[in-house]
């Protein structure tokens, strides 16, 4: 429980600072998009806590602001290919057959895949062409979201299979189905408890997966567009400061490092406590 306790307390921190970056700026009086060409690159100051960017920006700010963006794609994009994976590992447990049989080489198919070339390829699509909207921070969000979602459900679609046939083929649920119980309260009461537990960690999981791929798309200028902050596009901006000002590569490495490091510390603690 330690583990768990740990995680949740890195994500709460976390998102406790994502909620107060309005403040925060407010309270120094800055404008995180706003350059200021009379600060670039200051160092650590009360006036900006972390120093600034290359343009001058409040890194501080911008950290926060970056918190909001990676946390929210994490959060979405966990949430959603849960979602999917979950409806197709039940339908396939529980129709079986050929409905078994596609979604499954379906998930086959795109474990097959290199994921890395194919997200980058679909991020630099024209989001017109898929029917997504054109421009500004959510959008680009929306968009990471769909395209994550739509790789990340398949290790959760075999894992709730295999836990669906698990408990179909038991005793009891076999009795439950001889007395003419709905197909509905089979699953509603036997089958979704027993995934429960281990969706949880698989949701964890898929937290942490999510925030690099977006910090990777950020940084390779295929997620989050600028001058809308994330930790990516931070990093890839302060690529030219490495030796100049190292601080600003430092404090959104850190911030991802953090990130990832509570959510898998959330999937162990709740691994743990399932034993």
């Amino acid at each position: 429980m330690t583990r768990l306790r740990l995680g949740l307390a890195l994500l709460a921190l976390l998102a406790a600072g994502a909620l107060a970056a309005p403040a925060v700026a407010a309270w120094l009086g800055v404008d995180p998009e706003l350059p200021d060409l009379l600060a670039l690159q200051a160092a650590p100051s009360a006036a900006h806590p972390l120093g600034t960017d290359e343009l001058g920006r409040d890194i501080l700010v911008r950290l926060l602001l970056g918190a909001r963006v990676s946390l929210a794609v994490g959060l979405a994009a966990a949430l959603a290919s849960t979602a999917i994976g979950l409806a197709a590992g039940l339908l396939a447990a529980w129709r079986g057959g050929w409905v078994d049989a596609a979604l499954m080489r379906l998930a086959d198919g795109l474990l097959a895949l290199p994921s890395l070339p194919l997200l980058v390829l679909l991020a630099a699509m024209d989001p017109a062409a898929i029917g997504l909207p054109r421009g500004g921070a959510a959008a680009d969000v929306l968009r990471i979201v769909l395209i994550l979602a739509l790789f990340g459900w398949v290790g959760v679609a075999r894992l709730a299979r295999a836990a669906a046939l698990s408990v179909l083929a038991r005793d009891h649920v076999r009795a439950a189905r001889a007395l003419g119980v709905s197909e509905a309260r089979l699953l509603r009461r036997h089958v979704a408890p027993a995934l429960a537990a281990p969706l949880t960690v698989a949701g964890s999981l898929a937290v942490a997966g999510a925030i690099l791929a977006e910090s990777t798309l950020s940084f390779l200028g295929l997620g989050i567009q600028p001058p809308a902050a994330s930790w990516g596009n931070m990093l890839a901006n302060a690529q030219t400061l490495v030796f100049s000002a190292p601080l600003a590569a430092l404090w959104p490495g850190l911030a991802i490092a953090l990130a990832v490091a509570g959510a898998m510390l959330v999937a162990d603690g709740l691994r743990e406590a399932q034993r």
